[in-house]
């Protein structure tokens, strides 16, 4: 069986702690192989190294660091099928989802190569008499990335290029569920001339986790995952001395207006609310439509719509339209879930709960969900679900539709289809959520703005990628330059007479 080790000083080794995770391929069901689980050690002797590899690296100009960004952009478009059959494989999404999840990790290193301009600090001439004053941007020294299974190649690109483009060491975690990408990665990089030793790719649990937590040498960490591990690793992280930026759950509504074009809201619904699964933290997982006959209609149109869904394997073809989850737990959870839902009183519209796939039993298969007359009490509302379960909350009022949304515990994405500028103006203006889409349903910033929720979705003051990275895994040094007379007046032929 195939074994996964750890990426440390531009090999791979062997993991040396004797404890595995079994790597499972979701459409069978079948364990494909074991990733080693490092121990404390493992993760304090590679972050040892990448302090030593650091100083030289942070040492290098700007450029010269862009430079590898660009070669590393070269060839991820190079090997960009093979890296989707790799994380498919793995994940369960489909070829062209995981090709999506490859290109917007790539669209922020492509942000990266401006890092010589985005380092620049700044300067003032004659702050006061003979003082000249400026800063500069320095690199934090190692920073660390504990990236989520549902995005194995985006969300470990959104940090480790902007902090190697900063000229920092990088401890990337991936997670142990999908970690053949994250060294894929790596690979790629050495590839592109990144100095050995610079990034490590250390797979584990929570005991890695903790080391990253705990190491001194560790000077800022990244996670994204879910809340109360976001919420566990600020504290913990913090309360170390670090800087931390950590991105939660999520539960995005997406609020329906009657005059909402519902050919538009419907198609944007299936694909936000059932695509990769519903494995995504900016997916739609409340539909809000205002008024009974807005509901009506919208349902309506969902329900063929849903129905159609072509759900199986990634080998299957383009045309699949969303594969498995990514553990038999995974998909329990949600089956469980949606089991509260019909308990607590929601009607269930389309039922996918006997969903089977022929050949595929033993996958980690869910069919499509709807549910309707969704109240904010029940579970399927409260929490974030992780699969392809879409609820529908009845709103008699914009006002209503706005306080479910602004109510709601998370704060990643949100998005309202209408045709009247002033409500989408207002709804912009007052929501308060991090990512807002205006008859778009899943906003996700472009790499030169910046993604970050508000709320239980996040926590620290800055988000990922974008400027705010840049800020992230940089130190400000401010300058103030005052010389004293110097020989500009001509030569000197003795010492200067006592005043």
């Amino acid at each position: 069986m195939k074994e996964i080790g750890h990426w440390i000083n531009g090999k791979h080794v062997p993991g040396t702690s004797g404890r595995f995770a079994d790597v499972f391929n979701p459409a069978t069901g079948e364990v494909q192989a074991r990733v080693a689980l490092a121990s404390k050690a493992e993760l304090d002797a590679a972050t040892a190294a990448a302090a030593a590899a650091q100083v030289k690296w942070g040492a290098t100009n700007p450029q010269r660091r862009a430079r590898v960004m660009m070669e590393f952009v070269r060839l991820l478009n190079r090997d960009m099928q093979k890296l989707a059959e790799a994380l498919s494989s793995e994940h369960g999404k489909t070829v062209p989802d995981a090709k999506g999840d490859i290109q917007r990790g790539l669209e922020v290193i492509e942000f990266c190569i401006g890092a010589p301009h985005l380092l620049k600090g700044e300067f003032t001439d004659s702050a006061g008499p003979g003082i000249d004053m400026y800063s500069m941007r320095q690199p934090i020294g190692v920073a660390a990335g504990i990236t989520p299974f549902n995005f194995p190649a985006m969300i470990p690109m959104w940090k480790m290029g902007p902090a190697l483009a900063c000229g920092n060491a990088f401890i990337l975690k991936p997670s142990e569920r999908d970690p053949s990408v994250p060294m894929m990665l790596a690979e790629l990089m050495q590839e592109a001339g990144l100095p050995d030793g610079v990034l490590q790719v250390i797979n584990g649990d929570k005991e890695s986790v903790d080391a990253v937590l705990d190491n001194p040498l560790i000077a800022g960490v990244g996670f994204v995952g879910s809340t109360p591990i976001a919420e566990y690793i600020y504290g913990r992280g913090c309360a170390n001395g670090k800087r931390v930026q950590c991105f939660g759950g999520a539960k995005n509504h997406m609020i329906i207006m009657p005059d909402a074009d519902m050919d538009l809201a419907a198609d944007a619904l299936v694909g936000a609310g059932y695509g990769a699964a519903g494995e995504r933290c900016m997916a739609i997982s409340v539909a809000v439509p205002v008024g009974d006959a807005t509901a009506d209609a919208l349902i309506e149109k969902l329900i063929p719509r849903i129905e159609k869904l072509k759900v199986g394997p990634y080998t299957a073809g383009n045309d699949v339209d969303y594969g498995p989850v990514v553990t038999a737990a995974a998909k329990a959870n949600i089956l469980r879930l949606v089991e509260s839902g019909v308990a607590q009183g929601a009607k269930l519209v389309v039922d996918g709960r006997n969903f089977a796939l022929q050949g595929y039993e033993d996958g980690f298969f869910v069919g499509p969900h709807l549910f309707d007359h969704v109240t904010k009490d029940m579970d399927i509302y409260r929490k974030e679900i992780f699969g392809p379960v879409l609820s529908t909350v009845r709103a008699k009022t914009y006002e209503e539709a706005l306080s479910l949304a602004m109510d709601h515990e998370y704060g990643n994405g949100t998005a309202i289809f209408t045709r009247d500028g002033d409500t989408a103006r207002d709804f912009a203006s007052r929501i308060n959520i991090g990512m807002v889409g205006i008859n778009v349903p899943i906003p996700v910033p472009l790499a030169y703005h910046t993604f970050g929720g508000w709320k239980k979705s996040a926590f620290g003051d800055l988000n990922q990628h974008g400027p705010d990275a840049f800020r992230f895994y940089t130190r400000t040094k401010t300058i103030t330059s005052r010389w004293p007379s110097g020989i500009k007046e001509g030569a000197a032929f003795n010492f200067k007479q006592m005043d």
